[in-house]
């Protein structure tokens, strides 16, 4: 991770670690400038080009309460007040590296507040088919070293994901015959398979969707394992393509999937329980960005439960419905909000008439402004930009390091949580870095 990688005319810059999608791709560098915003050395993704783009200018240099500038004393005093007289807190969000994810737990336990992802109804589809029936995953480098059948459930995501072809190794020297099919094309998806087919030498095919999704899914589930007859179809032949494959994967996008897409989550994993019996395959689903998976991860380890449960007067209560935080809101169920949102300038909390407590990205400032409610704004600094830290990969079993690569002078979401929990409870906090 640390070979240079340097543009004409411009100083050697150490790789980065991309923290602003689910691939958390550590092949590209980044060119700081005191004048501009960061910008992407040795390759091109869009995603990561705009979320650089949104450093540019000066960071907002203090907290702001109801508006007014205040001092960081004062916010987490104030933070700490509206969490002790709140009844039930929701802490939504969550976009935080594991050194936060850590303080936050601890904070929720010390004011029994309910956790949710901003992309929880996402994450929930994954983790709701994992519980039920276990999966059989795999790893961005055994897809790109081993996979010679890949299938794509619901699209390609490159919206999610811009580099996933290369990151999987699509022409890739290793196994540059692999074969690529789409069930369920989006728009634009033509365009790629045409360039992966053209520039990389894979035979690619798009499956039009036989009903929707679900019936699609189950058609080839149930081809795959012998339940229909072998009747000429596209689906048929991929079905055969799947059971003679070395390695087979099928990829998803559970925020791509219908209304109960964790039914389609659980009808892949039985596809690929199925082929393992005679051939070895594995399900990659791409997801948890925002840092969603980073803190579902280490919630899971310092409690056993995932998101979506909360430690009040009745123990550990994992709920993956009730405790829905967009629900939570509607339903008025919760009465004080803190949402942490360090990656994206974009994601600002949903309306509401709450308490509530951000810390953002400085560029949220000017989005969290209200005059009906109480409002405080506490800026802090992004993971992998002004900040070190680590996040997991959307593979699940590799933690990423991140390395700042410019000075914010902003505290770290896991800095500002530690004193807000200081306020609340009057004494010291250990260290988040450090295992409980």
């Amino acid at each position: 991770m640390s070979d240079p990688i340097a543009a004409a005319g411009t100083p050697a810059q150490p790789r980065w670690t991309c923290p602003f999608c689910p691939l958390t791709c550590d092949h590209l560098g980044v060119r700081v400038t005191d004048a501009a915003a960061p910008a992407l050395q040795g390759g091109e993704c869009p995603r990561a080009s705009r979320a650089l783009a949104s450093f540019a200018g000066p960071a907002a240099a203090s907290p702001t309460l109801n508006g007014t500038a205040c001092t960081p004393d004062d916010a987490m005093a104030t933070a700490a007040t509206w969490l002790a007289a709140s009844g039930q807190p929701l802490f939504g969000c969550l976009g935080t590296d594991v050194a936060g994810a850590r303080a936050l737990y601890r904070l929720a336990c010390a004011t029994g507040a309910i956790c949710d992802a901003g992309s929880g109804d996402v994450l929930m589809a994954g983790l709701r088919a994992l519980q039920d029936r276990g999966q059989f995953t795999t790893t961005l480098a055994e897809v790109r070293s081993r996979a010679d059948v890949i299938v794509f459930v619901g699209g390609l995501p490159i919206d999610v994901a811009p580099l996933i072809g290369p990151r999987c190794g699509i022409g890739g020297p290793l196994l540059p015959s692999r074969h690529v099919a789409v069930l369920g094309e989006r728009a634009g998806d033509g365009a790629t398979l045409s360039d992966w087919a053209r520039l990389s030498g894979v035979s690619t095919q798009a499956l039009p969707l036989q009903g929707d999704l679900f019936d699609t899914v189950g058609t080839l589930g149930a081809l795959v394992a012998g339940r229909l007859p072998a009747t000429a179809s596209p689906l048929r032949d991929l079905a055969e393509r799947l059971r003679a494959a070395r390695y087979a994967v099928i990829v998803g996008t559970p925020a791509w999937l219908p209304a109960q897409g964790a039914l389609i989550v659980e009808a892949v994993d039985r596809m690929v329980g199925t082929l393992n019996r005679s051939t070895r395959a594995a399900s990659l689903w791409i997801g948890g960005g925002d840092g969603a998976a980073t803190v579902n991860q280490v919630f899971a380890w310092l409690s056993g439960l995932p998101l979506r449960s909360r430690a009040g007067a009745r123990g550990l209560e994992h709920e993956p419905l009730c405790f829905a935080g967009a629900r939570l809101l509607a339903d008025g169920a919760v009465d004080a909000l803190l949402w942490i949102s360090s990656f994206d300038a974009d994601n600002a909390p949903p309306p509401n008439a709450l308490p509530m407590v951000v810390l953002g990205h400085p560029g949220l400032a000017a989005r969290c402004r209200r005059s009906d409610a109480p409002t405080l704004f506490i800026p802090v600094a992004t993971p992998g930009i002004g900040e070190p830290g680590h996040l997991f990969r959307t593979d699940g079993t590799v933690l990423m390091p991140l390395h700042a690569v410019q000075g914010s002078g902003l505290p770290s979401v896991a800095q500002v949580l530690a004193g807000i929990q200081r306020s609340l409870s009057g004494a010291p906090v250990p260290d988040a870095n450090r295992s409980p």
